[in-house]
């Protein structure tokens, strides 16, 4: 099936623009603000105290604790931050007509193994891809755009990494070119995003600019996602979203179908 760009655009903002997109929007900004917070701290409390002073300035978001704890709470938010991303990507491939609600199945169907998946996957897509804008930039969007399902064929169709990355490069093989427009303006919302917060920083409102770059870029990257979502939905042929996993299905009383184990 062709992947019909304006629509993935469309109906991929519609998504988000739901129960559930609200419900993810939430979460994700949450998620941002534990990140920015438990960096923040980190980095701090591994700074000499008598520079701390002076340097502290440059942070906004800190927690009262030590870097050692914020270390370890920056760990476990990015393990939580995974599981958020397999909930976000059933979530948002879902039929339309079921967007107004969350039902605990998106974040507990296999949630353990398919966050290990996800990190340990996301680990190699990001490295390849990060080579490949190193060198020369395309290569690097080529690798993004063809491993750009990679999250949903972890969370939707409950594959393991490497055969997740297999599917995805399969999958979007033929759409590529139109991929890599939703890979550049991923680029282009992040470039935006941090001149942003390099404006505050300068005239020293890191903490301003902080909450304003974590609203911005919640906004932004889950309407990314929203579209991401659509496109995957389109080229994989199956509106069935993010509940029905890898099993077959056979059809039941009332015309409903049931996964077999």
């Amino acid at each position: 099936m062709a992947l019909r760009l304006g629509q993935a655009f469309g109906d991929g903002i519609r998504r988000v623009l739901t129960r559930s997109g609200g419900i993810l929007f939430v979460a994700l900004l949450l998620i941002q603000f534990s990140i920015q917070a438990t960096v923040n701290t980190a980095v701090l409390g591994f700074i000499p105290a008598g520079a701390a002073p002076q340097t502290g300035q440059m942070f906004g978001l800190t927690l009262p604790v030590s870097g050692s704890v914020a270390s370890i709470l920056f760990l476990v938010v990015l393990v939580l931050s995974s599981a958020f991303f397999v909930a976000l990507a059933r979530a948002l491939t879902r039929p339309m007509s079921e967007l107004s609600t969350f039902p605990p199945e998106l974040y507990r169907r296999r949630i353990g193994r398919a966050t290990l998946s996800l990190i340990g996957g996301g680990l190699v897509v990001g490295i390849a891809v990060s080579i490949g804008l190193t060198l020369l930039v395309l290569p690097g969007i080529y690798l993004g755009a063809a491993l750009l399902f990679f999250l949903f064929e972890v969370a939707v169709d409950d594959q393991r990494a490497f055969a997740a990355i297999k599917r995805s490069w399969g999958q979007t093989k033929g759409s590529r070119l139109k991929l890599s427009v939703i890979i550049l303006l991923a680029g282009v919302v992040g470039a935006v995003v941090g001149t942003v917060g390099t404006i505050f920083d300068l005239v020293g409102s890191a903490l301003v600019g902080e909450v304003i770059v974590t609203l911005l870029n919640s906004t932004l990257f889950i309407l990314l996602y929203g579209i991401m979502a659509d496109a995957y939905v389109q080229l994989s042929g199956d509106n069935s979203g993010g509940l029905g996993g890898t099993g077959d299905s056979s059809p039941v009383d009332g015309g409903v179908a049931v996964e077999q184990p």
